[in-house]
C-alpha cells in the first residue's frame, strides 16, 4: 500500500474491496444506503462527544473512521456513475475558490474589480454610466402613492408602485438594477432606463441589451426578492444561499454577464440590499454607485445641500 495516495488512486484500490462490482446506475443503491448509514454513525460519534466531553476518548479515532467510510462510499458511488474522484474535488475547489477567493476582501464593499466593463470601446453614449447618482421620491398621482426616479433633473422611467397586494417595498427594486450595473458592468433593464442601448453594433443590441435579457434581469430580481423576504432582506446577512447563486448562473448562461463570479454576484446582491432597505425606511433617497469602485451607497436627502 503507497504511503500516500490521491483521490483517483483510492478510488481505483477501494474498488477492488466493492462487493457488488457492478457498474450500472441501478446497483448504486447499496452504496447511497451505506453512505447514509456511514453518515449517521458519524453523527452519533459527535453526539457521544456532546453529551460525555473529553471523558469519550476514543471520540477522535471513532471520527476518523467513519469519515474513512463515507470517503469510501463516496468512490464507489462515482466510480458507479462513471466519475472521477480527482476531477470532482478540483472541480469542487475551482468552484468555491471562485466564490470565496483566497485574496477576496471580507467586506461586500471591498470586491475586486473586474477587469473589464463589458462596454469599453463604445461611445460614452452607449456605456452604463461609470458614476451615477439617482433620486428615488415617492410621489402622489390621482391620490396613490408611487415612486419616481430622477437622474440629472430627468425622469427615469414610469412612476412606479409595488405591483402587490401587499405594500412591500418592491416600487424601489431598481436599486437593484442599478447596483448589477455599477458593480457588474450588466444591466440591460437599466441600459433601456438610460438610454445608452448599444445600438452601434445591431447584434449586441439584439441578444446583449434586448427583451430577452431585460426580462432575465427582472426575473433574477423578482427570484432574489421572493427569497430575501424569507431572510428579513438580508438584513445582518453576510452570504446568500448557494443555491440562489446557482440558479443566477444558470439563468445569465446565454449572456455576456456569465463570466462573473459567484461572489460578484453575492457582493452585488448584499449591497443592494443594502442600498434598497434604507430607501424603504427613509421612503426614498439618493442612489449613489461608483463603477471604478465598485461600490453603491445611501444618502439622505436631509444630507444633499438645498442650494447657496
Amino acid at each position: 500500500m503507497p504511503e500516500s495516495l490521491g483521490f483517483r488512486e483510492y478510488q481505483e484500490l477501494a474498488a477492488a474491496t466493492d462487493q457488488s462490482p457492478s457498474d450500472d446506475l441501478t446497483s448504486n443503491t447499496v452504496p447511497l444506503l451505506g453512505l447514509a448509514g456511514e453518515v449517521g454513525s458519524l453523527l452519533s460519534e459527535y453526539k457521544k462527544y456532546l453529551r460525555d466531553g473529553r471523558k469519550y476518548r476514543p471520540f477522535q479515532d471513532q471520527v476518523a473512521e467513519e469519515i474513512g467510510d463515507v470517503l469510501w462510499y463516496l468512490a464507489t458511488i462515482a466510480r458507479k456513475a462513471g466519475l472521477d474522484l480527482e476531477d470532482i474535488a478540483q472541480e469542487n475547489l475551482a468552484k468555491l475558490h471562485e466564490r470565496w477567493p483566497s485574496n477576496s476582501p471580507s467586506k461586500h464593499q471591498g470586491m475586486l474589480i473586474p477587469a473589464r466593463h463589458y462596454d469599453e470601446g463604445f461611445e460614452s453614449s452607449e456605456q452604463l454610466p461609470r458614476e451615477l447618482r439617482v433620486e428615488f421620491r415617492e410621489i402622489a398621482i390621482s391620490g396613490q402613492a408611487k415612486l419616481q426616479m430622477t437622474t440629472n433633473g430627468e425622469s427615469l422611467g414610469d412612476p412606479l408602485t409595488d405591483n402587490a397586494h401587499a405594500n412591500d417595498g418592491y416600487r424601489f427594486h431598481d436599486v437593484f438594477h442599478l447596483t448589477n450595473a455599477i458593480m457588474l458592468g450588466w444591466s440591460p433593464v437599466s441600459r433601456k432606463l438610460m438610454g445608452c442601448k448599444r445600438k452601434s453594433n445591431p447584434r449586441l443590441d439584439e441578444v446583449e441589451d434586448g427583451a430577452r435579457a431585460a426580462v432575465t434581469e427582472e426575473a433574477i430580481s423578482a427570484l432574489v426578492f421572493g427569497i430575501a423576504r424569507d431572510y428579513s432582506f438580508f438584513d445582518g446577512i453576510n452570504s446568500v444561499d448557494f443555491d440562489l447563486l446557482r440558479a443566477i448562473k444558470t439563468m445569465t448562461r446565454p449572456f455576456e454577464v456569465r463570466d462573473r463570479t459567484y461572489r460578484e454576484w453575492e457582493t452585488a446582491i448584499l449591497a443592494g440590499y443594502s442600498v434598497w432597505r434604507k430607501m424603504v425606511a427613509n421612503k426614498g433617497g439618493i442612489f449613489i454607485g461608483d463603477a471604478t469602485k465598485r461600490c453603491v451607497n445611501y444618502e439622505s436627502f436631509e444630507l444633499t445641500p438645498s442650494g447657496p
